[in-house]
């Protein structure tokens, strides 16, 4: 995105130009601070839900404001104000140059622009749908979901979008700034036969326009899936625990990578020795049959990032290579501690909020192995199609997972979906328990947001279909 295109439409209008930047990061750079940058953001995103038929809310939010992050060795100061003024950057700079107790001042480079790919469209994604027209589509969605089974007898439905402009300007002669769009449609409904009642969901999304959400093809798909689990789940056997094989399905279930193994291989984490992953490059954590990625530069993906919250382009960063650790996530801070670049993993939920390594697309890359194939080898284990939920322990490693999909698997069949099954493990062993990799990698469908340290963040997911040995399943019922 040229720069000249962001001064005119966010920084020009507050009297900021290129000048008066270098004055405040000139001002607040001294021999005891080794990096400076300015977050300048303007944000506007929208949301509707319906419940019971009804519109129960309507949003529209402004997000507008600047953060000045200053690192001095380990330590990292971030100030912030909710304006864009010449004023509010100079504040923000002086408070932030606390960090340090004095020091002669240091000379910036020239604030320098540089071209990048751009992955995604930068026109505001509501713009041409007026709220009419959004409360109709929620009205003719909700329907169509009660019409597809009579056993729905409740309906939720939500609709939101965002439109994000930033620039980024730092002490390393960065100057480059962003347009981002983000839209996202999700359906949940609740399915009861007699005394019993169940939930199914779906969602899509990504960095596009609504027309994407508004096409009857994508939302009826989504529509009929959700309905497809609810009514799946209604007749689920209660799940067997105990130690078997696990066979997990392509795309969503990728969300057990991002979890329990993406988050170790965050540089903060290892930098501060706090992940499992920890003093392991180039060692084997993994089967042989595993490769992972994070990839930012996957166009239009929910998760993708023209370049990070640091200016720094995204790329795609190979974690583990064929089993073996071979890179870390890293922002520009984390990077230089540990003698290193930056992969363009530096994210932050806000312009209120400090920048760190995040995940953009996670994903393991696919193998030769077929699905049926995997299923043929289990004697008795279960077949994980979707998740609804898990926590993991970044230090231990150890993860807990709740599948809201899954199958029971006898001598090579397929018996009866199952209910209630959790997986429990932790990352570096699972790895290691990789017995087949499938060829159908997929990915999300644009759903995932990411937690870490307070800050959400939207992230992309994949996996082919993959065997793991010998998971503990947590269940209702002893296998």
């Amino acid at each position: 995105m040229a720069i000249e295109t962001l001064n005119s439409a966010l920084l020009n209008p507050a009297g900021i130009d290129q000048s008066t930047i270098e004055k405040a990061l000139g001002a607040a750079y001294s021999s005891q601070i080794d990096y400076l940058d300015c977050y300048f953001e303007h944000s506007i995103s929208e949301s509707f839900a319906m419940e019971d038929s009804i519109v129960k809310s309507g949003s529209l939010d402004i997000n507008r404001g600047i953060g000045v992050r200053a690192n001095s060795g380990a330590k990292a100061a971030l100030a912030y104000v909710d304006q864009i003024t010449p004023e509010g950057l100079l504040s923000a700079t002086k408070a932030a140059r606390a960090i340090a107790s004095g020091g002669a001042s240091k000379t910036i480079p020239v604030l320098s622009s540089r071209s990048y790919p751009i992955l995604y469209q930068s026109d505001v994604p509501f713009a041409g749908f007026n709220s009419a027209s959004k409360v109709d589509l929620l009205k003719t969605i909700d329907r169509y979901v009660r019409d597809l089974d009579p056993r729905i007898e409740q309906v939720m439905l939500s609709l939101s979008g965002s439109h994000s402009q930033i620039v980024i300007a730092a002490t390393d002669g960065t100057f480059l700034g962003d347009i981002r769009p983000l839209v996202r449609l999700n359906i949940s409904c609740i399915a009861k036969s007699h005394d019993r009642s169940e939930q199914g969901y779906a969602g899509f999304g990504g960095r596009y326009d609504y027309s994407g959400i508004f096409n009857p093809q994508k939302w009826q798909a989504c529509a009929k899936e959700a309905v497809r689990i609810a009514l799946l789940n209604l007749d689920a056997m209660d799940a067997p625990g105990g130690t078997m094989d696990v066979v997990l399905g392509s795309g969503w279930p990728g969300v057990l990578l991002h979890e329990a193994i993406g988050h170790g291989l965050e540089g903060d984490f290892n930098r501060k020795k706090t992940s499992a992953f920890s003093d392991k490059m180039g060692q084997e954590v993994a089967s042989d049959l595993c490769t992972i990625v994070d990839d930012g530069t996957l166009k239009e993906r929910r998760g993708s990032l023209s370049i990070d919250d640091e200016g720094t382009t995204t790329a795609c960063t190979t974690l583990i290579e064929n089993g073996k650790l071979v890179g870390y996530m890293q922002d520009k801070h984390n990077a230089r501690l540990m003698g290193t670049q930056s992969t363009g993993n530096g994210r932050r939920e806000s312009y209120d909020a400090m920048p760190m390594p995040r995940m953009t697309n996670t994903y393991m890359l696919p193998g030769q192995s077929k699905k049926q194939e995997m299923i043929e080898k289990v004697k008795k284990g279960i077949y994980a199609v979707n998740f609804s939920g898990g926590q993991v322990d970044i230090t231990s490693g150890q993860f807990v997972f709740v599948a809201n999909e899954a199958y029971l698997i006898e001598n090579g069949k397929i018996i009866a979906p199952i209910k209630g099954a959790s997986l429990i493990g932790d990352g570096p062993s699972t790895l290691k328990d990789v017995k087949m990799v499938g060829d159908d990698l997929a990915f999300d469908d644009g759903i995932g947001v990411c937690g870490k340290d307070g800050q959400s963040v939207p992230v992309g997911v994949g996996q082919p279909s993959m065997l793991i040995a010998n998971m503990t399943v947590g269940g209702t019922q002893l296998a």
